[in-house]
């Protein structure tokens, strides 16, 4: 994906890595981290997203692998991750975005309602969304809410948009950077995590974008390349790929523009076309 939004897609070989996912599915039709690996509905949304990326979705079977995604939602319209039975909102929104890019989302297999009305509950009284209803409000979990309640077309009544977004806004630390909750340390990994849902929430204004571009660069390796969590520390893949989407997200030119709902490349989804809601002013 961050290659993609930098342009520099062509220079990975598509086969080999369309061949590696393939080998990471399970006989159930779920997708696991590595070969041989228990199938997961994070790493199957994963798994989605890239043979979406590459075109190549037509290698597998949907309708197996949407029935896969079925067989783990709740009767209180939760989703467990896998065979185990933890129930996060991660996974509710893992569910949700591989239905639709599978576009099975309202097929009827899930119960579509049912999975709103469980993520409605998770919402705190400050704005936010918790793991599971009781739960503190987090940015990563406070996007993976967003964002399924904006592919079930039900964002704009289920959430306080003003409470929200100051809850988002106030991740900004003074050194440009965000965090994830109160008290915690700057991560270049929130400049996805908090940046999409103030996309959606049509709220990114209402931090200072300057700031957190510099941050996020200043967490770059320079001479070796990739970004890191913060400034001086080694880099990796995981926080290299949100600092760029999130460097994206702020409209920074070179860059590929991506869609804060799906985390696809803007122009995959609107060729898919997927219905994209976000927030009424």
């Amino acid at each position: 994906m961050a290659m993609d939004l930098m342009g520099a897609l062509d220079q990975m070989d598509k086969e080999k890595i369309v061949a590696f996912v393939l080998k990471c599915q399970a006989p159930n039709g779920g997708f696991g981290g590595n070969v041989n690996h228990d199938p997961h509905l994070l790493y199957t949304l994963s798994a989605i997203q890239i043979l979406v990326l590459l075109d190549a979705l037509d290698a597998v079977d949907v309708d197996v692998v949407a029935n896969y995604i079925a067989s783990l939602q709740n009767d209180d319209g939760s989703f467990k991750g896998d065979c185990w039975g933890e129930v996060d909102t991660r996974f509710s929104y893992c569910a949700l975005n591989a239905l639709a890019l599978l576009g099975k989302l309202h097929s009827g297999i899930v119960n579509v309602d049912k999975a709103v009305e469980f993520i409605v509950r998770c919402r705190n009284f400050d704005g936010g969304f918790g793991v599971v209803p009781g739960a503190e409000s987090h940015s990563g979990q406070i996007f993976c809410c967003v964002a399924a309640l904006a592919i079930c077309g039900k964002l704009n009544e289920s959430v306080d948009k003003d409470v929200l977004g100051w809850w988002l806004c106030e991740r900004q630390l003074p050194c440009g950077g965000l965090n994830g909750r109160p008290e915690k340390k700057e991560d270049v990994c929130y400049s996805w995590w908090v940046l999409s849902a103030l996309a959606i929430l049509r709220r990114i204004s209402w931090i200072n974008a300057q700031a957190l571009i510099d941050f996020i660069l200043a967490s770059q390796d320079t001479k070796d390349g990739g970004i890191s969590d913060r400034p001086d520390n080694m880099t990796d893949v995981f926080h290299t790929y949100f600092g760029i989407a999130g460097l994206s997200l702020l409209g920074c030119p070179g860059l590929n523009a991506i869609d804060p709902v799906y985390a696809l490349p803007e122009r995959i989804v609107v060729k898919l076309g997927l219905p994209r809601e976000f927030s009424t002013e």
